[in-house]
């Protein structure tokens, strides 16, 4: 078995009328038949318009049943599915369609509204737009227009496709996804086949995924974990794009109605859950298990939603874009002297690495490239336990490198030929093998006190009544906490007394500025930008 298809195609067969999807928003439920169906008719209407194996087609299309069935369709017939984040500016999305220039877009209806404005999308050579669970090609030019026409063509593909199968090796790419480009150039992620089923591997053992259990999917490459597992995604009505957003009201009601077992979903998806149940007096009771990660998950809020759900497993995921998962932790599994130790200074407990994954510590700073290493010259550059360095990663699931090898020297090297990825975290591992995280590497302040990190404080603040999120950083020499705060003024000093440790100048209430696609990490340009406003 060679490809994520593979994995899916043996669903297919083995539970054809099982639910595979649920989703919400069109009330449409997609049993595994149905989406092996839509999916070949799908690939039929690429292949008649000419597409072919490696062709790259961009997606522009929310988290929806007709999205998945796309995704199929274009591993089935070893195309790439291109993806832009849909917060970016279309700067940054015209920068992407630079890098790796799509041979066909796909979309919503709404999504091609861009074409009008964006010279890039328009020049993309073949065009279709979603409707229900297929895809219909804009029409062709004529020799009396000069551009495509606005209305779809009638070209139908049959009902009962027959598609000739395409040999896909393990090394073909499957899916180009990019970095955010906030300190630059975009980077591109080019994911194969044999990656997908290693990170399908790797997310089942993590999150326990069970077959015929209903998931609460928010996180879109979960929902390919799921549909290789045999697990029902509930894709629920709500704007997934801002997590931090979403009408709490209406996923509630969509959880009593589809009563889901699990969830992993980004922080800020789950506060805004439980702030809700916090303000009618509600719980979450059909859940047995509850993710959260794509940004720092704080134990206040896995103690709020395992007060919510006591009869769920609660668990913390730490990961990036270039690995997920990384490592994770259960709330059973924090102890008192864990929680007693982040309010001391010792950084975010995060948890054991997962096993599919090598992770060591390498001593920093290190300027990047780092030349190719011998096993001995690692080890010598890799820290002990409870000393604090950058988290390096390395497996089947890790990213080995970005496409044309953009930004490969600055956050890839090589151990023996086997590629490791700098995650740019940095961290430590205790005596138990726990992995902690202190922040960005980047992000630490060096001055005539010392060295601190973000997460160091971050951490121990979370721990204080009345704290929502907070931030530190470096302005103007000074050493700045901004705090989100519900309590009172004179608390503010009490909170800055408790981390004396840290040699704050100044602690200060304010709304901190959080990155476009989680809603949950800190922007740190942003930041920046907005301190030069206020006076300190």
């Amino acid at each position: 078995m060679t490809t994520i298809s593979d994995v899916l195609r043996e669903q297919v067969d083995a539970r054809p009328d099982a639910i595979a999807i649920i989703d919400a928003r069109r009330n449409l439920t997609l049993s595994y038949a149905k989406l092996d169906k839509a999916a070949r008719r799908v690939e039929q209407a690429l292949t008649v318009a000419g597409l072919k194996s490696g062709d790259r087609v961009l997606l522009f299309q929310p988290m929806s049943a007709v999205l998945y069935v796309v995704l199929l369709a274009l591993f089935r017939q070893g195309m790439v599915a291109m993806f832009v984040d849909p917060s970016a500016e279309k700067g940054h999305l015209e920068r992407c369609c630079a890098i790796a220039p799509p041979q066909a877009f796909i979309a919503s209806p709404k999504a091609h509204m861009l074409r009008l404005v964006s010279p890039p999308l328009r020049q993309i050579p073949t065009a279709f737009v979603t409707f229900g669970t297929q895809i219909r090609r804009f029409g062709i030019p004529s020799p009396t227009t000069q551009g495509e026409s606005a209305v779809p063509s009638p070209i139908r593909p049959s009902k009962n496709p027959q598609i000739a199968p395409v040999d896909i090796p393990s090394d073909h790419p499957a899916l180009l996804t990019f970095t955010s480009g906030s300190t630059g150039k975009p980077k591109a992620a080019m994911r194969t086949h044999a990656f997908l089923l290693a990170q399908h591997n790797a997310l089942a053992h993590s999150l326990s995924l069970q077959a015929d259990a209903i998931d609460l999917t928010t996180l879109p490459i979960f929902v390919l974990a799921n549909l290789a597992s045999g697990v029902t995604s509930l894709i629920p009505d709500a704007d997934l794009r801002f997590p931090g957003k979403i009408k709490a009201g209406a996923v509630m009601r969509q959880i009593h109605r589809y009563q889901p077992q699990s969830t992993a979903a980004s922080p800020a998806f789950l506060e805004r859950l439980v702030e809700y149940c916090d303000e009618t007096s509600q719980v979450l009771p059909s859940f047995q298990r509850i993710f959260s990660g794509g940004a720092p998950v704080f134990p206040t809020l896995l103690a709020t939603l395992q007060r919510l759900a006591p009869q769920a497993t609660v668990t913390a995921v730490y990961g990036s874009t270039e690995a997920e998962p990384i490592a994770h932790i259960a709330y059973d599994d924090i102890a008192e002297g864990d929680r007693t130790a982040m309010r001391q200074g010792k950084g975010l407990l995060t948890g054991k690495p997962v096993p599919e994954i090598q992770l060591r510590i390498l001593q920093h700073p290190l300027k990047a490239p780092i030349p190719p290493l011998s096993q001995a010259d690692f080890e010598a550059k890799c820290s002990p336990p409870d000393t604090i360095g950058e988290i390096v990663v390395s497996g089947d699931h890790v990213l080995a490198g970005y496409l044309n090898g953009e930004g490969d020297a600055d956050t890839k090297f090589r151990v023996e030929g086997i590629p490791w990825h700098r995650t740019g975290d940095a961290g430590y591992k205790d005596a138990q093998g726990r992995v902690w995280l202190l922040g960005r590497c980047a992000a630490r302040i060096d001055d005539e006190r010392g060295r601190i990190y973000p997460f160091t404080v971050e951490a121990a603040a979370q721990e204080f009544p009345n704290v929502r999120r907070t931030a530190l950083t470096n302005h103007a020499g000074k050493r700045v906490l901004l705090v989100e705060w519900s309590g009172d003024a004179e608390d503010l000093e009490a909170l800055k007394q408790t981390l004396s440790w840290a040699k704050l100048d100044k602690v200060r209430s304010h709304p901190i500025p959080l990155d476009r696609r989680h809603n949950a990490k800190v922007d740190y340009p942003a930041l920046d930008r907005l301190l030069e406003d206020l006076e300190l």
